[in-house]
């Protein structure tokens, strides 16, 4: 399935409506934290709002327990916890039940990111999403929301064809089971592919929510690392737009200007994108600080396309 192509002539839209909207998406955004970062949650009391929606990734070689574990300490914190779980790591369908029932009993999760996992084999019966969906094990246990990712720009090791008819499939799976589903994208530098997936996922008859994943505040080099080993896809030349920047890979780069053209497009009515999301590359306290500053409106839009933000 091809993508459409935006309207390069974007229609004008009102500033300050812009800055309220850009606002209010940081106010609503979820963000990503590790099991590293559980020491941190406290301090992130004073940025994130209580019942900020967190998702607890799980690396290579982590243990489930340390997932629950995240899960408990972030909701302890009193925010809403949502572990990832990847399929491909699941020996088997009684361990499903147990993670389940471990999450929803030990960290009243609601919501959790179910993702295949980038493994060339899975050590169990469970290759995809869909098949974890299709064992009814999340019903079982009251888990009624859930997240899966999504690439607007595909993914380095799937053909993107496999990927859309994948994205149709895992929509409709939740439709019959009864979810309320929700696509988590991964993270991009420009807001165009993005909306124009967005676009092709409506047309598809898609009305799951969509998330849009950014990139939080990080420094060049940390954000070309993560990007090339998650296939971040074609915006990634949106990193080398400020050559010098490039060149000396300091500084730190928000998605600013990312973030703007998303709430350009949802002033313009141009799309129905449902909300955004931070990765924090390790910075978690810096996204989170970075996400109080915006959400309180402090902050200056500027002439290049972005904003200023004033901690």
């Amino acid at each position: 399935m091809s993508q459409s192509t935006p309207d390069m002539a974007a229609p004008t839209v009102d500033s300050k409506q812009v800055h309220e909207t850009i606002a209010q998406l940081a106010r609503e955004a979820s963000i990503e934290i590790n099991v590293q970062d559980v020491p941190h949650l406290h301090a992130a009391q004073k940025f994130l709002s209580a019942g900020t929606r967190i998702y607890v990734s799980h690396l290579p070689k982590q243990t489930w327990q340390a997932t629950v574990d995240a899960c408990r300490a972030v909701r302890a914190a009193g925010f809403d916890p949502a572990p990832h779980l990847p399929a491909r790591l699941l020996p088997d369908a009684e361990a499903l039940d147990r993670l389940l029932g471990d999450f929803v009993s030990q960290a009243q999760v609601r919501d959790l990111l179910l993702i295949s996992g980038d493994y060339p084999d899975a050590v169990g019966p469970f290759s995809t999403t869909a098949d974890v969906m299709r064992t009814g094990l999340l019903a079982k246990h009251g888990v009624s929301n859930l997240s899966v990712a999504g690439h607007p720009e595909g993914h380095p090791k799937v053909a993107v064809e496999e990927i859309r008819r994948a994205e149709v499939e895992k929509a409709s799976i939740a439709q019959q089971s009864g979810l309320s589903l929700t696509f988590l994208t991964q993270f991009f530098f420009e807001h165009q592919p993005f909306l124009s997936w967005v676009g092709d996922m409506r047309k598809q008859g898609v009305k799951a929510r969509i998330i849009g994943g950014l990139a939080g505040p990080a420094g060049l080099a940390t954000l070309f690392k993560f990007a090339v080993r998650c296939g971040a896809g074609p915006s990634i030349r949106a990193l080398g737009a400020r050559p010098t920047s490039l060149m000396k890979l300091v500084g730190d780069r928000g998605p600013e200007n990312v973030l703007r053209g998303l709430a350009e497009a949802r002033v313009a009515g141009t799309t129905d994108f449902s909300g955004i999301h931070l990765f924090c590359f390790g910075g978690f306290l810096k996204t989170s600080e970075w996400l109080h500053a915006v959400a309180a409106g402090r902050f200056k839009l500027d002439d290049k396309g972005g904003f200023e933000v004033k901690r």
